[in-house]
């Protein structure tokens, strides 16, 4: 089997593979639970160690920094998509339920 990568090393990889990101436009689609799903576009600002940000445009002109978890990408909680060609960056769901 060729998925037997440890979830800590998917996280190292998620992690990597957004710093390189930094700066770029993302799409942004959160499951909040009890059937709420926000999406939003935005800049990924930053990658830190446990969690990444991302600048979105609210009404008006404001700006607001939401921040996720990468395990939230990795269960598929937060999935992110390229603005340009609308794919799927990271789809490890399938994976886990395997």
């Amino acid at each position: 089997m060729e998925n037997d990568i440890p979830p800590v090393n998917r996280v190292d990889e998620i992690r990597e593979h957004l710093s390189s990101l930094e700066g770029k436009r993302l799409k942004v689609k959160a499951n909040m639970g009890r059937s709420r799903i926000v999406e939003r576009t935005g800049t990924l600002v930053h990658a830190h160690p446990s969690l990444f940000v991302v600048e979105v445009e609210e009404r008006r002109g404001r700006t607001a920094r939401q921040s996720y978890q990468y395990v939230d990408v990795l269960t598929g909680t937060v999935e992110l998509y390229d603005t340009e060609s609308g794919e799927r960056l990271f789809d490890f769901a399938e994976t886990i339920t395997e």
